[in-house]
């Protein structure tokens, strides 16, 4: 049987792969619902694994921003180790463009924002997300998005092991270069490309020639894209668009801007996003909070409220009152693992 967290009962697997697994569980004394996140147990006796797990914990507690999932509690004992997370209800990014297909410029910005902010918020405090790919982008029922799974998360400047989903790779990690804010617009860009083609920049499936591509390859922004990317240049001074074709140098400093520039001037935009995403979302985000990490292994980390799930619980309460008592419909979703180059310590998720 299965290692679970202590105090919160099951309902569903979310997903699984080589690393973990995440499942939907109701915390036992609220029964607020929550994503867990199961390091596995083949590699919890794995220093190296159960580090970068830990690591990843850590990590989640510095980041307390309304665009990226938070995380609540930090569990580990003799069985297992688990990180308990906001339950986001929505769909990925990857399920919407598998839906409805592709959109144009300003919509897809207006979706993206969110997990761009998201991005801002981790490239103030110094990280690189190193993962931003459409399956870890979730967008809700209002057309919001949020920035999910750190699992390989690194402070900037920090040069390891290349690790990533090789489509969007930026061209420094396949040269195993340090990690910086542009690694991350780069990425973002490729999913900027994706949903206004239907596509990744580059296609290959041999890993050799895909990052032949990623670093020789010409970056010729899409046609019907041009405009868009015009428009938002001007918005944010510095646009996906013109990051496309940079190398890492170039984009360095207009990294972090990038990110968090699309702040102004696209909210006129957001009715039409959040229509378009409306559609296949039907359930309202969780209450984010947070609680103690317990563990002597998260000794010194941010100390996060305590009762912040009995909290928690009682305003997503309030909201089903206020929303005539509909209660919590939809799909609940956690994006995938599966596909990353490298190693990783993130529990493995599922796609749609």
């Amino acid at each position: 049987m299965e290692w679970s967290a202590p105090g919160y009962t099951e309902v569903k697997q979310l997903g699984a792969g080589a690393s973990g697994r995440v499942a939907l569980a109701v915390h036992d004394d609220t029964g607020l619902e929550v994503a867990i996140k199961y390091l596995s147990h083949n590699l919890l006796r794995d220093p190296a694994a159960l580090a970068r797990f830990q690591s990843e914990a850590r990590l989640l507690t510095t980041l307390r921003d309304p665009h990226i999932a938070t995380m609540w509690e930090y569990i580990q004992d003799a069985g297992g180790a688990a990180i308990v997370m906001e339950l986001v209800n929505g769909v990925s990014l990857r399920a919407l463009l598998r839906e409805n297909g592709t959109t144009e410029p300003e919509a897809a910005l207006v979706v993206l924002k969110g997990s761009l902010l998201g991005l801002a918020k981790a490239h103030a405090l110094g990280l690189v997300h190193r993962d931003y790919k459409p399956e870890n982008v979730i967008v809700r029922d209002d057309g919001v998005s949020k920035l999910v799974d750190f699992g390989i998360a690194v402070r900037q400047g920090s040069a390891t092991r290349a690790e990533g989903t090789p489509p969007y790779m930026a061209p420094e990690l396949w040269e195993n270069g340090p990690a910086s804010p542009a690694t991350d617009v780069y990425a973002a860009t490729a999913v900027f490309f994706e949903c206004l083609t239907g596509h990744r920049p580059y296609r290959s499936t041999e890993p050799s020639v895909l990052g032949y591509q990623h670093l020789h390859a010409p970056r010729a922004l899409p046609r019907r894209a041009r405009a868009g990317a015009r428009a938002g240049q001007a918005r944010a001074g510095q646009g996906p668009g013109a990051a496309a074709g940079q190398r890492p140098g170039v984009r360095g400093r207009a990294g972090v801007h990038g990110a968090g520039g699309v702040r102004g001037g696209l909210g006129g935009a957001r009715q039409t996003a959040a229509g378009r995403a409306r559609g296949p979302a039907r359930a309202a985000a969780a209450q984010a909070a947070g609680v103690h990490p317990r563990g002597d292994d998260l000794a010194g980390a941010d100390r996060l409220p305590r009762h912040a799930v009995e909290r928690a619980a009682a305003d997503d309460g309030r909201r089903d009152r206020r929303r005539g008592g509909r209660g919590r419909g939809g799909r609940a979703h956690q994006p995938a693992a599966a596909g990353r180059r490298g190693g990783g310590g993130g529990g493995g998720r599922t796609a749609e």
